[in-house]
């Protein structure tokens, strides 16, 4: 198991928010902890720890001047540790390889590639075109609805038909080097993991990345077990470099010997 960091950025600030909270009216978030620290300290923060593969979200809608700010946030995260992050966030064809000249390891792609509740494959071979697709991150963040975990777009506001299931992964894992999930209803609550994803993300052919709902050390091991020791972690909120309690420390060290 990998401990992949991350840096969420909204309204041009370090933030950890309640992920369901979010809302494009208005650039409303619920915020867990706002940083008074810019990206590049927590770039470098996880280059000195020697983490690969952790996340810059931007979660403003793009186009508009939240976004931007968003951007040039990310811009210095980026530069300061080239090759180390991993972006999403408004992530389409079109300035897929701007992000990657940025400084960025992969792109993280999850509007682009859905449009009317399903799967658009003709989107995932554009991107895979313009940057190859070794450097595509499909997130498959999903919430759950009628007793299925679906995956969710647009800032996780708007529920999709596709099913996280085995059956998904192996027919996406052909068009991304990786997957990025996060249970949205328990994301930013420190309110215990999502075990029935994680048992789902076990069967992924490829590396695959959970977030959501981790408050102790005891759910990194949860994780750990559930994933049958293949699937990485994301945790925010409840680090304590994001005002929460839980180690930063203490978990790099873990899950360096998981």
């Amino acid at each position: 198991m990998r401990f992949r960091p991350c840096i969420d950025i909204h309204n041009g600030k370090v933030k950890q928010i309640v992920g369901g909270s979010l809302k494009d009216e208005g650039s409303f978030a619920a915020d867990n902890f706002v940083s008074e620290k810019s990206a590049d300290y927590y770039a470098l923060m996880y280059k000195e720890s020697g983490l690969t593969g952790g996340h810059v979200i931007l979660l403003n809608k793009s186009g508009t001047p939240e976004y931007e700010a968003d951007l040039a946030e990310a811009g210095k995260a980026l530069n300061a540790y080239k090759g180390g992050l991993q972006i999403g966030g408004g992530v389409t064809e079109k300035n897929a390889k701007s992000f990657i000249d940025m400084g960025a390891s992969h792109v993280i792609i999850t509007s682009f590639a859905f449009a009317g509740g399903k799967v658009i494959y003709e989107n995932l071979e554009k991107l895979a075109l313009a940057v190859g697709k070794e450097r595509i991150v499909l997130d498959l963040s999903c919430r759950k609805k009628d007793g299925k975990f679906l995956v969710v777009t647009d800032r996780w506001q708007k529920f999709t038909d596709e099913e996280v299931s085995v059956k998904l992964l192996e027919k996406l894992s052909s068009y991304c080097d990786e997957f990025l999930v996060h249970a949205v209803d328990v994301e930013g609550r420190q309110s215990g993991i999502e075990t029935e994803v994680v048992n789902i993300l076990a069967g992924s052919p490829i590396p695959v990345t959970y977030a959501g709902g981790v408050s102790s050390l005891n759910d990194i091991h949860l994780i750990n077990e559930a994933g049958k020791g293949k699937v990485d972690v994301t945790v925010g909120s409840a680090l304590d470099i994001f005002g929460g309690k839980l180690s930063y420390g203490e978990l790099c060290d873990l899950c360096r010997n998981l």
